[in-house]
């Protein structure tokens, strides 16, 4: 046990001197020399070799090649860095290797992924009777919320998906904004549905579902399952569709109203920013990620749905070896999520909501969003630097002058090692996509890229 409990103070600790360097450590590692630590992580070694060992090897190796997404300076991809209650909760659960099934498997995972499950109802104006499932990403989310659309359209076009498949089966369409965010298309295409029933719908200047195009396609399409798609934080603007209008449009024509809002639907947690989702708890079901604006470690999001017993029909499944709950236990959490062995999530989220509270959270997505602002101000008053759409919560696209020009101050960004932001195609052009989502960022972070930012364009970016 001694052996052990050196060895996790190791991890720790250098874990958290990591994490400490990443403040003023290069964003990137470009000049980690990849085949050197492939040669270093060698071949399949015969014999077995000391915990301790390994692990100091492990990190040697592999330290110089981490992004560093959990420092201040990381805008890239909607990826918050964690935080640090929430990075401690998730080494407890790595220690506590628990199988978050059931009350059976790990009654502890259950009962804080139920508590952590009605928090963030709470957090984000959902229904109070809305079901919840933890699960890895915003893929996943978007994957289940879909499927239990599936289940429930059809089961009221009097055809058991579940039971019968989909040879046979009345046709469901999917109507979707153009801006939709990719997953939505992986998601109908992983549950047999195909992007050939996807009906495309007309997005305004800024990104959000255009709702008299919805109304017309709706108006148009043919009698039947219907499933509509919308968007709580356009993944290039931030915008967010007007999901008050919209959904009372999809609920005319009997649809279901499904919400992709891996960052957007954060809003709802700031009296700031709650506007920009109002109408949130009209929807049927909503997808968000964790692992972005609310700052836990990776693999965490959410997946909520309206129509519980939809949900668990398109999730749940029961074997002779599998034990059940018990009446009034915990419910089970493999019963809303696509997997049966699975880490227990609901920690890290318990974490991160009980070491911000209401009025932390709220914070943390104003104080993203004003620097978001900063960022545009800044950028916006240089001569030929275009800021192109309205920052309207975490997200800015700037134009250089001519995609050739974005691309180049974007290569020089991520090179120079100061921060790191991606590109993005948007309107027919290339911008710099700018994701402010990390507690860790300040002011002077924001400056300090502003200035790297600049540096690059006049083409004297150094490290």
């Amino acid at each position: 046990m001694s052996d052990l409990r050196d060895l996790l103070a190791y991890a720790t600790t250098r874990a958290a001197d990591y994490r400490q360097r990443m403040a003023e450590a290069p964003v990137f590692p470009a000049d980690a020399d990849l085949d050197a630590i492939r040669k270093a992580l060698g071949p399949l070694p015969d014999e077995p070799a000391p915990a301790a060992e390994v692990i100091r090897q492990l990190a040697d190796i592999v330290e110089p090649a981490l992004v560093a997404s959990t420092g201040p300076r990381y805008f890239g991809f909607v990826i918050g860095g964690a935080l640090d209650a929430a990075t401690a909760a998730d080494v407890l659960t790595t220690g506590w290797d628990q199988n978050a099934f059931n009350v059976v498997s790990s009654p502890g995972a259950a009962l804080v992924e139920d508590v952590a499950g009605g928090w963030l109802k709470d957090l984000l104006g959902l229904p109070g009777g809305a079901s919840f499932g933890f699960v890895t990403g915003g893929q996943a989310a978007n994957t289940v919320g879909l499927a239990a659309a599936r289940q429930h359209v059809l089961a009221a076009a009097g055809w058991d998906v579940e039971r019968r498949g989909l040879h046979g089966a009345p046709a469901v369409q999917v109507v979707a904004s153009a801006e939709r965010h990719v997953t939505i298309d992986c998601a109908v295409r992983f549950l047999g549905l195909g992007t050939d029933t996807i009906r495309p719908v007309a997005a305004g200047a800024q990104g959000a579902i255009d709702v008299a195009d919805l109304a017309r396609v709706l108006a148009d399409g043919p009698a039947g399952p219907t499933i509509v798609c919308l968007q709580a934080g356009n993944v290039n603007s931030g915008a967010c569709d007007d999901l008050l209008a919209a959904a009372a449009v999809a609920h005319e024509h009997a649809a279901w109203v499904h919400v992709d809002g891996a960052f957007g639907l954060w809003a709802a947690a700031s009296p700031a920013t709650r506007h920009l989702v109002q109408g949130i708890e009209s929807a049927d079901s909503w997808a968000a990620d964790g692992h972005k604006w609310l700052n836990v470690p990776y693999d965490s999001g959410y997946a909520f749905c309206a129509h519980p017993r939809a949900h668990q029909a398109a999730m749940s499944f029961t074997a002779a070896y599998l034990t059940g709950q018990g009446a009034g236990g915990p419910r089970a959490p493999g019963d809303y999520v696509l997997e049966s062995s699975r880490r227990a999530r609901g920690f890290a989220t318990w974490a991160a909501l009980r070491e911000l509270g209401r009025t932390g959270v709220a914070g943390l997505v104003d104080r993203c969003c004003a620097l978001a602002r900063r960022f545009a101000e800044q950028l916006g008053a240089a001569d030929g630097v275009t800021v192109v759409n309205d920052v309207v919560l975490n997200q800015v696209l700037v134009s250089f002058g001519s995609d050739q020009e974005t691309n180049r101050v974007v290569d020089a960004v991520q090179r120079s090692g100061e921060c790191w932001m991606g590109a993005t195609s948007w309107h027919g052009q290339r911008l710099m996509r700018i994701s402010v989502s990390s507690w860790r960022t300040t002011e002077a972070d924001v400056d300090r890229s502003v200035a790297a930012i600049l540096a690059a364009r006049s083409g004297s970016a150094a490290r």
